[in-house]
């Protein structure tokens, strides 16, 4: 049975997806969650220190609040609500913050800065794992110990309205609730709408404990257009009234019952400038955290600026508040000033208890806790307490117990703050042995260099190694697309320099062209042939028609060779304008920001216009009469779509008008996109009973792209759309100037697409932080969340650069060859050349898995690099079916 090297590599590339799914595994452990609480009583609460025999208190003391009413408002940054736009849009809140019974406070939230996992750090008080940003599409049960479910089982009446994911996490856990989905970013107003409309008749009800609301508005305004939106600033208002609506109902309670409540108000996360959020810098991590209840006392004139504390300091503070047990993974520290006006016996109780629980955790966790600096200011303040305890039994002078009541509350709060930084900073537990497995599976490589080189491939084989390389530093990851940026200027510098010498200097000068058996990227012959694969597979295939050289070009034709790498550096220097990426740079102003502003409308409208008139003139060259119709009713859908969404105007459009969510026209493009990819398959299909027809097959493949381009162009935002033109001219270029008359091989080609397309990836303002995923794309024409499509047009709109230069690769070479030879050729080339950087990167992540770092910035880069690798995977499956296509033929 002989093996076509293209099926060759593709199952090399198989095995190299599941050796990244188990280093994955092995890395990003599943977490076995504690379900103790539930299935068994609860463990009996620490008792008070006592210098006696027998202890002085061993019960939990009474719940401190009444009621509690948890306001989670999602995305909601601290400047939201302590800067200038809290002052503007939310004056309630900030009286209540500058003057009011209340205690505020900027809660650090840890990465990755979705909602599911904060939810979970907040009700758990413990650092959820970062395979939870992939858990965040479908959430499964909590079953760690938190306080929903310790409040469930004391018998409290829980309601929540909002964010359905509280729903999956907390199963059975309410009496009362309606869920939301949380992904459909499109919806702003009605997501809102339907947790506000309960809040009248449940607050004047008497039959909950506790009420929960997640509104999701601010979010999905955020994913559209923006922190600078104004929509932002109709919306904090929106929630300004409901927080006084539910404050002031409150107030009216405890005049009757004379037992205060608590209202608490905070963000699950924040968003970038960007408006999204997911990665670690400022803006997404602060969240404001804001108690208010009667029972704070305010002295009048009393300036109280916000403290920074962890998000995870929220679980022990409600569970002390609601007379709880603190759940028992919580690395958060009680939030002392909820507890200050409470008598000192009651303050040392609640502060012993809290750090019982986290030294009782660092016992489970560090070997050595007792050498531990925490541990041992716990056992001190545990003896000054037992102290304390026996003066205030002996009823001592009030002088000497309130001075050592100060030093023992001091000790205690030092103790604590130890022991939560000591936990936050234990890093996961890895499976080593998974990890090491599926390195080896991935660094399995089948190349052997033996070969001579030419100029292109020194400066290929270079490029390589010092991407490679510069993945063992966090700056060089955080500024990846500065990397690729300069491999393709290097790229076109030396395409420039291989052009003007086989102008000026002949074919003579020429490298020898080395076959595909002996070249670097390509020399599988060694490896190949012990697998059965005949050297005739190996031989490098040219076209049917003999390629031209410069030499023979028309005057203008080789003008424009000689010009097209300096037209392509042109085209990228204009795109790195256009959207500022990464980290040290995002927050610059850029092109893109420019035309995204609303006071930019008119222009931004003429740049997708004219765009989208290119992308037509690109692409229908190629394509059936049925085809070209398609692309050009489904371009006019785009900006049909844009224009119905508000992003764009139409020209006899001078006032705004109200703005839909364009599901009319996304799905009348989405008709197109599938129609045009139907037909292309259907001639594909019918390449292979027709085997003589090679141009069907030849049209098919350039009408699968073209489909894929179409539905680019559907889910870019109208300033990226350029990106979409360049992308396409940039081909455009090298096809006929670069690849045909220079005689590149099917390696070079393949090596030059990849680059292109990683370096479109940043172009298109992606980079590694996951806060650049833009989410409304998988939105595009659901009026739901649907998971499947909803997830593959996210992955398709966030990777598009890689994926049309990679469909662009394959059809290509098939238009050049009726052989299967170039394409066996592309797969391997293109799985070993993906292969160098993945392979690179396990190595290096587990070399670095207790770095500083490894949760900000690797992590986010393990999670790209193993979605690339599955997309490579596809890419390759792809290049195998076409290999057995020409094969047949």
């Amino acid at each position: 049975m002989r093996l076509g090297s293209g099926t060759f590599a593709a199952c090399c590339v198989v095995i190299e997806v599941l050796g990244v799914a188990l280093f994955l595994r092995g890395f990003f452990p599943a977490p076995v969650r504690s379900s103790s609480r539930t299935e068994h009583q609860a463990e009996p609460p620490a008792p008070e220190p006592s210098t006696g025999a027998s202890s002085n208190w061993t019960k939990l003391p009474p719940p401190l609040f009444s009621k509690v009413v948890i306001m989670l408002i999602d995305a909601l940054r601290d400047d939201f609500v302590f800067g200038s736009k809290g002052v503007k849009f939310m004056p309630y809140t900030t009286y209540l913050v500058e003057k009011g019974a209340s205690h505020s406070f900027v809660a650090e939230a840890k990465p990755p800065t979705v909602t599911m996992p904060r939810i979970k750090a907040l009700m758990t008080g413990s650092l959820p794992g970062f395979i939870d940003v992939v858990r965040n599409l479908n959430s499964p049960a909590l079953l760690e110990d938190n306080v929903i479910t310790q409040a469930k089982a004391a018998g409290k009446r829980m309601i929540f309205y909002g964010d359905e994911t509280w729903v999956k996490l907390f199963p059975q856990h309410f009496v009362e609730y309606d869920g939301t989905t949380s992904f459909f970013v499109s919806d702003y107003t009605e997501v809102d709408d339907n947790v506000t409309r309960h809040l009248d008749k449940v607050l004047k009800r008497g039959d909950w404990d506790v009420l929960i609301l997640h509104y999701l508005g601010l979010d999905h305004i955020g994913h559209i257009s923006g922190p600078s939106s104004p929509l932002i600033g109709h919306k904090l208002s929106e929630m300004d009234n409901i927080l006084m609506k539910i404050h002031t109902s409150l107030l009216s309670e405890e005049r009757e019952n004379l037992s205060p409540n608590l209202l608490v108000l905070c963000g699950d996360h924040g968003m970038s400038e960007t408006g999204s959020h997911g990665a670690s810098s400022m803006e997404e991590v602060n969240t404001p955290l804001i108690l208010i209840s009667s029972a704070f006392e305010r002295k009048p004139g009393d300036i109280r600026h916000p403290k920074h504390v962890q998000q995870t300091d929220l679980a022990a503070t409600l569970a002390i508040g609601l007379g709880l047990p603190i759940p028992e993974n919580s690395v958060g520290s009680l939030l002392f000033p909820s507890i200050e006006g409470r008598p000192v016996r009651e303050q040392l109780r609640f502060l012993h208890l809290n750090a019982v629980q986290l030294s009782k955790l660092l016992q489970e966790n560090v070997p050595s806790y007792k050498k531990e600096p925490g541990f041992e200011q716990f056992k001190m303040a545990e003896r000054l307490h037992g102290n304390w305890i026996r003066l205030y039994l002996e009823e001592s002078t009030s002088e000497v117990l309130f001075n050592l009541g100060t030093k023992v509350r001091r000790q205690y709060l030092d103790a604590l703050r130890t022991l939560s930084l000591s936990l936050s900073r234990q890093v996961a537990q890895y499976d080593i042995y998974s990890m090491l497995v599926g390195t080896v599976m991935v660094l399995e490589n089948p190349a052997h260099p033996n070969s001579r080189w030419s100029e292109l491939d020194v400066v290929i084989l270079l490029g390589t190694m010092g991407h490679v390389l510069s993945l063992g530093a966090s700056s060089f990851i955080e500024e990846e697309h500065q990397t690729w940026y300069f491999l393709v200027n290097t790229l076109c510098l030396a395409l420039c320099h291989e052009i003007y010498r086989n102008c000026f200097l002949g074919d003579d000068c020429e490298p020898r062209r080395c076959s595909h058996g002996e070249r670097g990227f390509v020399n599988t012959a060694p490896a190949l042939q012990d697998r059965s694969i005949g050297h005739d597979e190996l031989e490098p295939h040219r076209a049917s028609k003999s390629p031209t050289s410069l030499n023979t070009l028309r005057g203008w034709e080789k003008w424009m060779a000689m010009a097209s790498p300096w037209v392509i550096l042109t085209c990228c220097r204009l795109l790195r304008s256009l959207n500022q990426t990464g980290v040290q740079w995002a927050h610059r102003p850029d092109l893109g920001h420019w035309l995204t502003s609303s006071d930019h409308k008119a222009e931004l409208s003429v740049l997708a216009a004219l765009s989208l008139i290119m992308i037509f003139a690109l692409v229908q060259r190629r394509c059936s009469l049925t085809s070209k119709v398609a692309m050009a009713l489904g371009l006019l859908g785009v900006y049909c779509y844009r224009a119905a969404i508000g992003n764009v105007l139409f020209p006899w459009q001078r006032d705004s008008k109200d703005i839909s969510k364009g599901l009319i026209e996304a799905r009348f493009v989405h008709v197109f996109v599938l129609g045009i990819l139907f037909t292309g398959t259907k001639d594909l299909l019918k390449s292979q009973v027709i085997a003589a027809d090679f141009t069907i097959k030849t049209v098919g493949l350039w009408e699968i792209y073209s489909g894929l381009v179409l539905l680019a162009a559907l889910l870019f935002r109208p300033h990226n759309l350029p990106v979409l033109v360049f992308s396409l001219l940039i081909q455009t270029i090298m096809t006929k100037f670069i690849w045909k008359p220079l005689r590149h091989d099917a390696a070079e080609i393949t090596v030059m697409h990849y680059w292109f397309g990683q370096a479109f990836f940043y172009f298109q303002g992606n980079s590694n932080n996951i806060a650049t995923v833009d989410i409304s794309a998988g939105f595009v024409g659901l009026d739901t969340y649907v998971e499947v499509p909803a997830v593959f047009l996210t992955a398709f709109a966030t990777f598009a650069g890689p994926v049309l230069w990679a469909s662009h690769l394959v059809s290509f070479l098939s238009s050049e060859t009726s052989s299967g030879s170039a394409l066996s050729h592309a797969c391997f080339c293109y799985a070993l050349i993906c292969s160098f950087p993945v392979s690179a990167y396990i190595i290096l992540v587990t070399s670095l898995r207790y770095h500083l770092f490894i949760w900000s910035v690797f992590s986010p880069k393990l999670l790209y690099e193993g979605m690339h690798i599955l997309i490579t995977a596809a890419i390759c499956v792809f290049f195998t079916a076409m290999d057995q296509t020409n094969t047949k033929s």
